[in-house]
Formats: C-alpha cells, structure tokens, sequence
C-alpha cells in the first residue's frame, strides 16, 4: 500500500498528462485510500470526464464519510450533462443515508423513477435502505413491496429499518417471510432479528429464531453472539445470556461489554463486577463503554470507598476526559452520598452535553436541594444546551422532593410550550408527586383524568403513595383498585394501601390485602439497610441478629436509646404496622434495620466521619426521627440514602426539611 506521500508524488508526476485512463487510475488510487483531496484536484484537470469518473468521486465522498461532498457532487454531475447510472445511484442513496439526507434521496428517488431505474435490484436496495436509515419506513416498506426481485440485502435492509426505528415486530414477522419465499437469512439477518427482539422483550420470539441460529451456525459469528446476549439480558433472562456468552468462541470488546452491561441493568452487581475483573485478568482492555457500563454498578450498591477506586481507575486508563464517563461519574457520586464530589466532577468536566447537565440537576434533586437543581437548568440553557425529555424528568423529580408546587407547574409548562416536548408517563407521574406530596390530592386526580392517554401504573402509584403519606382512606382505595388491576404483581402497591388501613387502625382491613397477596401469589419485599466499611458491604433486616457483632450492635442501640429519651425522644409507634401492644412496638422499632446499621456504622467507623446508609425501601418515619436524634448525641453526620431520595442528617437536622 503507498503511503499518502507517496500518493502524492505520483500525482504530480501525472497531472498533466494527456493519458485519460491513467489519470482516471490516479483518481481511483486516491480515493481508495481516502485522499480526496487530491483525488478532487486530479479529477478537476481532467477535460471530459466520464460517468465512470463521476461515479469514482462519488463513491470516495461517501465512503470516506464526506456525504455532503458526494451529494454535491452529483448534482454537479448532472449539470454537466452526464447521465447517471446504477452505480451513481447505488453510491449518493448511501450517501444521503449517511447523512440522514431524506429530502436529497426523495428527490434523487424521482429522478431514478424518471430514468426507469427503480425495478433495478442494486437501486431498490440502495432506496430501501436510504428511506431505512433516515427512519422513513413507510417510504422504505412501499419500496420494497414495488421491487419485483429481491436478494438478501433488500430482505436485511429492511428488517434492520424495522429493528433500529420499529415497529419491531414488522422485523420479526419480515424474518420469517423472508424464509418463506426461499430465502435463508444469514448472520446479519439474525443480528436484526435479535435486535427487535430485545427491544419488544420478545422472549419467546427470541428463543424461537435463536434455535434456527444455533441449527444454522451463526451462533458462533461473533456479532450475532453479541446480539443473542443482549436479547436475553434485555428480557431478564441472564442465565441464557451467559450461556451463550460462555460458549462464544470467540469474544471481542462488545461481547464483554454486553454481559457486563446486561448483569447491571438487571441488578446482579455482584456478577457485573466479577466479570469486569475477568475482563482485565484475560487481557481485554476495557472501552469507554465498559465503563460506563460497570459504574450504575458502583451506583447501585452506593458504596463510597469503591466509587473512589473506580474513578482513580478511570483516571490512569485515561477515559476520565470522555464526556459519557464524566457524567456517569457526575451520578455515581451523587448517588453514594456524596453530592459534594458529584459537583466537583462536574465542574471539572472538559465538555457538558445534556446527559451531564441532566446528572448534576437529579443529584441535587435527590438530595432534596431543589433551589440547586434549578440553578443548574439555568446554567445549562445559558451554555446553549437544550434540555431533553430526560432533563425535565429530573427537574420536575427536584421539585417534588423539594416542595416547589409552582416551580413544577412552570417547568412541566414550559417543556411544552418553549420546548416542544410532549410530556410522557414519567412526566405526570413526576407531576402528580409533586401535587400529592403537598397535599392537593383532589388536583392530583383532577390531573390524572385530564391526561390525554391511559394513566400507567408509575401515574397512580404516584397517587397511591400521596393518598399514604397523608393517610387518604377513601381516596387511596379508588385508587388501589386501579392499579391492582395494571400491576396485580407489584407487592409494593398492596403495601402502600395495608400502610394506609394499619395507619388508620383497620386492622379487619389489612387482613384482607395481606389475604390478597397470598391468593395472588405476591411477596412482600423484605426492607433491609446496608453499609459500607473497609470496602465490605453489611446488610441488616428489621431485628437482625446474624451479624458477627450483633451482641455490640444492640447494646450501642440500648445505650442510644436511653441517650435518645433523656433528649426527648419519644417512639413514634404509629410506624409498627402490626396489631400488638405498644410495648411490643417500642421493642420493634429499636431493632429496625436503619438503627442497626447506623449503631454497626458508629462502632466500625472512626468518631466525627460521616455515616452513609442505605435503604432498599423508603425510610421508617420513626428512624428518620431516630436518626436526627442520635445525629446531634454521636456530632456525626449521617446519610441515608433511601428508595426515592437522600436524608443528610447533620446535628439534628435532616436535609429534607422533614418534608418526604
């Protein structure tokens, strides 16, 4: 292969020359290795060139990713009077299909018309996946129904089309079409086919084709190997992921990044991590993507000390400049209790696009600090980045945890308005938070009703969980029967409404809900608080006493709890859900899971640091009391991190403002 120099050199010796083959071969030379610049200065000197000449230029613009350059081009062609061909045609549909040109390739499809190309194999191919890639699949579907003879390609452009911009089970039904008309799919065939799959959960879909797949030999191909993993990991299934993953015999970067990235997304932190180890112990060198992979690990499991060795990783592998990684930085810090680094991750960015804007907003939002979160959107649309969907989920989630009912209304008004935003089920259910939290249950479901869809289960469990909060009994039935009727296998649900009843006294009433769970063969979620120490993980349930200091751990809560009452403490029991005696309650709060890690958290940690918890569910009201409590005692700060927010308990003083 010559190098560009060298290139060059020949170029020089021949642009003059009056040979039209030669010099149509230097142009060829050039634009097969990329230097279209040179390729364009030849081709200019050139008197009378031809449509194959045209037609080489045209092709080295797209292919070297100028598809502007080569629709130019064309029409450049066409003013000259040189009548285009299937090659030129094959060549600039790519080209606007790269640069999601639809408008160019709409016109240039008219043109194809009027020549009598359009029943041409390689031009129908090219149209159909031109119309694919600029997500016209009516344009491309009504192509490909004309073409009077199709290959594989024509069947594989168009179920890609479907895979990538839907609807997805057009894919799947094209796939089986295509065999029915004698045509085996081939490994890019497959590739798609797993694609929408994964996108529809369409598990049984899935199996189905990846059985042909595995009959046929195209499980091996390594891209379809990783197509089959993130189809099973996309439905839950990461048993079969694995499996395939295992008997891959051969892995690239995407393949682990795949498992990896499947393991977290499904909350199996601990395979994630074991297997992003494994990656390194064989020799594979992590991506950016793999980072941004394992990190929500980190994340999840909210363990400070191991963010700390990650990011110091990512530091000497050099991906700490990546924009993708600086933000899942941004919310791995925020999401480990410490909203302090998160800031200064992201004041430290290079570069900020929407996903680290919408990071830092959530963070602040989470920690109940809702004036910040806002602050944050209004730099963001000062630095000209446009929110997206996803920014105002978090800003409206930052008004909710804050308390700010007009703020929110202004936002979710403005998204639409100024934005153009069509607001989603994510949306109101941020909105009816945001109502219900303050209390304006009748506005909440005057909202509800008013939406111009079906509300979603997130909807009117947003509802459900205000109509608890305030204690709602009439309310909070209606409600309850809706949302059992979407989501008859949510335990929480059923729990929000025995909450209500048991707040209530109904004991007759919380009966029957637990009744109904077993009938329907729902489980209750056991609550369970965790904490981190010398890197290792401690998990406690309500009266635990597994852990190996168990014995010093009740006696820390007995000498606290005499400490808390001289201060004025006093147990709030209505927080013990169950008809027994208030004694019995009392002993039943003092063994609840946020207790006895905070009380492990005081024992294993040196005096004066901060204390960082976690809780699977949504705080006890009686431990967030506690915890202030113990807070001003122990001059310890102390973070809980629960299933909706932070509480940052600091002498006596939560974050929250006591409003959660």
């Amino acid at each position: 292969m010559p190098t560009s120099s060298s290139v060059v050199f020949i170029g020089r010796l021949y642009t003059n020359h009056k040979d039209i083959n030669l010099s149509s071969r230097l142009v060829s030379m050039y634009a097969m290795f990329g230097s279209m610049a040179n390729a364009r200065q030849l081709f200019d000197k050139i008197p009378n060139q031809n449509a194959f000449l045209w037609n080489v230029m045209i092709r080295g613009y797209a292919t070297s990713g100028s598809c502007e350059g080569a629709i130019e081009l064309y029409y450049q062609m066409e003013k000259a009077g040189i009548s285009p061909d299937t090659f030129t045609f094959n060549f600039v549909l790519k080209a606007c299909a790269g640069s999601l040109s639809s408008g160019e390739g709409k016109e240039i499809h008219d043109q194809i018309i009027k020549v009598g190309l359009e029943s041409d194999l390689f031009v129908g191919n090219a149209l159909v996946g031109m119309y694919s890639k600029c997500g016209e699949m009516g344009k491309a579907r009504e192509v490909f129904d004309k073409m009077p003879k199709r290959d594989i390609v024509s069947w594989n452009e168009m179920i890609a089309g479907y895979s990538i911009n839907g609807p997805y089970e057009e894919a799947i039904a094209l796939h089986y079409k295509m065999q029915e008309s004698g045509i085996e799919p081939d490994s890019f065939s497959y590739n798609f086919a797993f694609k929408a799959c994964a996108e529809m959960s369409a598990l049984v879909e899935g199996k189905a084709i990846h059985d042909h797949a595995f009959r046929s030999g195209f499980e091996s191909v390594v891209f379809v190997g990783n197509s089959l993993v993130a189809m099973y990991a996309k439905c839950g299934e990461l048993e079969s992921a694995r499996e395939v993953f295992d008997r891959m015999p051969t892995k690239d970067v995407v393949s682990w990044n795949t498992m990896i990235g499947g393991y977290a997304h499904n909350g199996s932190c601990d395979e994630a991590l074991c297997l992003f180890n494994q990656m390194q112990s064989e020799g594979i060198k992590p991506t950016t993507v793999t980072m941004v992979s394992v990190i929500p690990v980190f994340a999840e499991l909210a363990a400070l000390q191991q963010a700390k060795w990650i990011h110091g990783y990512i530091i000497k592998s050099g991906f700490d400049s990546n924009v993708f990684v600086g933000s899942a930085l941004v919310d791995l810090y925020a999401k480990c209790g410490s909203i302090e680094t998160a800031r200064q991750v992201f004041d430290k960015m290079f570069k900020r696009n929407v996903v680290s804007w919408s990071a830092m907003i959530d963070g602040y939002g989470m920690y109940g600090q809702g004036d910040k979160a806002l602050e944050i959107y209004s730099q963001m649309q000062q630095s000209g980045v446009k929110p997206d969907h996803v920014t105002f989920i978090c800003v409206l989630s930052a008004c909710s945890h804050a308390g700010l009912v007009e703020e929110g209304w202004h936002y979710f008004d403005c998204m639409i308005r100024d934005h153009r935003i069509t607001p989603c089920g994510e949306h109101y259910a941020c909105m009816v938070d945001l109502l219900g939290r303050a209390g304006h249950l009748d506005e909440a479901r005057d909202f509800i009703e008013k939406m111009p869809f079906e509300p979603g289960t997130n909807v009117w469990g947003a509802l459900l969980g205000a109509c608890s909060i305030h204690c709602n009994i009439e309310l909070g039935e209606w409600v309850a029967k809706r949302v059992f009727d979407l989501d008859p296998k949510n335990a929480g649900r059923y729990v929000l409404l025995s909450n209500i009843y048991a707040a209530a006294g109904r004991w007759n009433d919380v009966v029957k809900v637990r009744t109904l769970m077993r009938e329907r063969g729902v489980r209750k979620i056991a609550g369970y608080s965790s904490i981190e120490v010398n890197n290792k993980i401690h998990a406690f349930l309500v009266g635990d006493k597994s852990h190996p200091e168990s014995e010093k751990i009740y006696a820390m809560l007995e000498d606290l709890g005499v400490l808390m009452k001289d201060a004025g403490y006093v147990p709030n029991t209505n927080f013990v859900l169950h008809d027994v005696e208030e004694e019995v309650k009392e002993d039943l709060l003092g063994s609840h899971s946020e207790k006895l890690a905070i009380a492990f958290g005081l024992l294993s940690t040196s005096p004066g640091t901060p204390i960082r918890i976690t809780k699977n569910l949504r705080v006890c009201g009686d431990c967030h009391i506690a915890t202030k409590y113990i807070s001003k005692i122990v001059k310890r700060e102390i973070i809980v991190r629960d299933a909706n927010r932070f509480h940052v308990v600091k002498e006596g003083l939560c974050s929250c403002g006591d409003y959660w």
